[in-house]
Order: structure tokens, then C-alpha cells, then sequence
């Protein structure tokens, strides 16, 4: 092997090391919850630092869900017992209401109360359906009755 070749491969074998160390270190990060907002049985967090695959986000949701519903009373289930959370991207904070696409909190009374509509993940539970995991940017998921992750295309 020439020594031109051998330079080139261990540039790319740094670059793919570097590069995996990245990926490793942003998937360690904790979670943040920046703010849990309520209106019903409706409730959005919002996030810093979620997990980027399908499976770590709803992995996160069940071994998590516990604490939310200790520190923060999430889900507030309807007389029903359906709920929804929708997990948001906090971005770059709480915005005016002046752009379209924001969502703006009620239950705040500042003039900064929006943020971007960057939805991550949701949890719905309903009657009909139980719970149903929604990625967005991904797929969609339900617990079935063994309490199984389950694609729910691939039924």
C-alpha cells in the first residue's frame, strides 16, 4: 500500500471516529424539560435534547413516564380516560405570537408565550385505539394488550 493511500485511510478512519463519538455523545445526553403547559387532558412538554430514534423516544416515554406523572401530574386523563401530550422541541425559546406557525400557551401571561411547531413525539390514549405512540418525521405505534411496541402498519 502506498503511503498516499494509507494517509487517506486514516483520515477517514479519524473522520468516521470523530464522527461516531458525536453521534455517541448526542445520544447520552439527558433529556430536559424545559415546561409542561395543560389545557384538559392536553398537555405539551417542552423538550431539549429528546432522543432522535423512534425506539429511544417511546423507551424514554415508558421508562419516564412515571416521574411525569409524579413531578409534573401528566397525563391528566379526560372522565374517558383518553390524553394526549404532545412533545415539543423548545428551539430557541419562547417567542411573540407574531409568525403563523407558533404555538402560544395560554397559561402564561407574558408576551412571549410562543414557541415553533417542531413536534418530536405524542402519546395519545383512547378507548378505541389505547395507546398510540406518534414519531414524528417517523412512524406510528400502539402498546398492544401484552403491553408490546407494535408498528402499526405492520399489523
Amino acid at each position: 500500500m502506498k503511503a498516499k493511500s494509507k494517509k487517506i485511510l486514516l483520515i477517514l478512519l479519524l473522520f468516521c471516529c470523530a464522527l461516531s463519538g458525536y453521534f455517541l455523545w448526542l445520544s447520552l445526553r439527558p433529556v430536559e424539560i424545559v415546561a409542561v403547559h395543560e389545557d384538559g387532558n392536553y398537555s405539551s412538554v417542552l423538550v431539549k435534547n429528546f432522543p432522535f430514534t423512534d425506539k429511544g423516544k417511546i423507551n424514554w416515554w415508558l421508562q419516564n413516564k412515571d416521574m411525569l406523572k409524579m413531578r409534573y401530574g401528566i397525563p391528566k386523563p379526560a372522565s374517558y380516560g383518553g390524553y394526549d401530550i404532545t412533545f415539543w422541541n423548545f428551539g430557541s425559546g419562547y417567542k411573540k405570537e407574531d409568525k403563523y406557525d407558533r404555538i402560544c400557551f395560554q397559561d402564561m401571561t407574558t408576551d412571549e408565550k410562543c414557541i415553533e411547531k417542531d413536534a418530536i413525539f405524542s402519546v395519545d390514549k383512547s378507548t378505541n385505539s389505547g395507546t398510540v405512540f406518534t414519531v414524528y418525521n417517523g412512524d406510528n405505534y400502539r402498546l398492544d394488550k401484552n403491553d408490546k411496541v407494535v408498528k402499526i402498519n405492520e399489523e
